[in-house]
């Protein structure tokens, strides 16, 4: 008993600023993703989908956007697209750096704790996109706003380059596209279709306004799936639509009861 105390002793005698980790970033996040979306089964691997479509569908339920988009593409890539404000690309004041990149790379970073951003929200709060960036492989946002069309890329949680402008826009809203990472989800990534419409098409009636859902077939190039105005968004896709249709669920008309 003596021999345990004087141990104990000693150990506590070495606890001191040394023994303190700091994690810079969203290093936290994949050291214990379990803290953030609860676990990294196939319930954790869907939250990711959610988180980013709570950020639509608060712009939806503030009256800034009237369509979201949701589409699983092709190699399990995730896209969700709404026609909302567009996340803000200007520089923040605290950070020093782009709002979009503030929000994307930082926890507790967004509109929703106070000030004029957001009226009416749901979901987990400050934690939300930032997370699912750091727990994808890789993941792209695109902004519209402010007449120009803006981009920046990650690489499980850190930015590739600054934000970039990459054109001029009429347009308004925001598109995020991302692959959640294997080396966090290890039992495969793989979704569940009726899951994904079940989920959604309750989280649809709750904001009131037009939300699609659709999956992609495999053997389609990401890059040509593009869905037109008929099916989803009023004018962020552009494309035509591939000759093989996407299976797709229109979870939610304005205007239904």
């Amino acid at each position: 008993m003596a021999k345990n105390i004087e141990e104990n002793k000693a150990k506590k005698s070495s606890y001191s600023a040394d023994a303190i980790t700091v994690l810079e970033g969203l290093e936290a996040v994949r050291r214990r993703p379990g803290m953030y979306i609860g676990t990294t089964g196939p319930d954790g691997l869907h939250h990711l989908i959610w988180e980013v479509f709570d950020n639509s569908r608060d712009e939806a339920m503030g009256n800034f956007a009237d369509n979201i988009e949701v589409v699983l593409l092709p190699g399990n890539i995730i896209r969700v697209a709404d026609n909302g404000r567009g996340i803000p690309v200007d520089i923040h004041k605290q950070t020093k750096v782009s709002a979009l990149e503030t929000v994307m790379t930082t926890l507790h970073a967004g509109g929703k704790f106070g000030g004029e951003g957001y009226k009416v929200s749901g979901g987990l709060h400050g934690v939300g996109v930032s997370v699912v960036n750091a727990l994808s492989e890789w993941m792209r946002t695109e902004v519209h706003r402010d007449g120009g069309a803006f981009v920046q890329e990650y690489v499980r949680g850190k930015k590739k380059a600054a934000v970039k402008k990459v054109g001029g826009s009429k347009l308004h809203g925001t598109v995020q596209t991302y692959y959640a990472d294997s080396e966090i989800f290890q039992g495969g990534i793989n979704y569940d279709f009726d899951k994904v419409v079940s989920h959604l098409r309750e989280q649809a009636y709750r904001c009131r306004q037009g939300v699609v859902l659709a999956r992609v077939l495999d053997g389609l190039p990401v890059s040509n799936v593009l869905l037109r105005r008929r099916l989803a968004l009023t004018h962020l896709f552009l494309q035509p639509l591939p000759k093989a249709n996407p299976q797709k669920y229109i979870l939610y008309r304005k205007g239904d009861r």
